[in-house]
């Protein structure tokens, strides 16, 4: 074995972790979700930018503005989940960032250059950033469930209405509940992905 985690570990974030779709009604809290953040934020990204934004949807108010926008068959988990959360790419990410990055000189070019430009690697970076963030919700030891079946035009105008974001995936978030796991599909194996040249 030369994986540095134990095996229970690698079973929490990996092995038996699973895409949960029902949820006890146990709260998630503003302090997990800080832990998760706090946990997650240095997901490599290129020129270390993080154009991920998260929206957590806490209100009845807010659950109805987002459950109308997704697919059939997740508006029941999405509406009953402890808590949701819209993470979207901002599409202006470089507003954040230092003017120069010296160690990077053609950053400017890249991430500061037009707005498609901006966009791809607002999209592809934040997915990335996704990625852990899931990641990082199973080392709460909580179940995550991402869905990108969703109407994302709507979502944008609905949650991001100032044009500069755009979702990539809604994450319902807490305990499992009763039959929460749909059947485990299979993986492809380590030689029918990885080739060496």
């Amino acid at each position: 074995m030369t994986l540095l985690l134990d095996t229970a570990t690698q079973d929490l974030l990996f092995r038996e972790a699973r895409t949960a779709n029902t949820f006890t009604e146990e709260p998630v809290t503003d302090e997990q979700v800080q832990e998760i953040y706090d946990l997650v934020k240095y997901a490599p990204t290129a020129f270390n930018q993080q154009p991920l934004r998260v929206v957590l949807v806490r209100s009845a108010e807010g659950r109805e503005r987002l459950v109308r926008h997704m697919a059939d068959g997740n508006k029941p988990k999405t509406s009953t989940a402890p808590l949701v959360a819209i993470l979207a790419a901002d599409n202006e990410f470089h507003e954040e960032l230092p003017t120069v990055l010296p160690s990077f000189p053609q950053a400017k070019d890249v991430i500061f250059g037009e707005r498609p430009v901006r966009e791809q690697s607002a999209a592809l970076n934040a997915a990335l950033q996704v990625g852990y963030f899931i990641i990082g919700v199973r080392a709460a030891g909580l179940a995550a469930g991402p869905m990108t079946g969703f109407d994302a035009e709507g979502l944008n105008k609905e949650f991001f209405a100032d044009g500069e974001h755009s979702v990539l995936a809604v994450v319902n978030i807490g305990k499992p509940g009763e039959n929460a796991w749909y059947p485990r599909n299979p993986r492809l194996e380590y030689d029918q992905v990885v080739t060496t040249v």
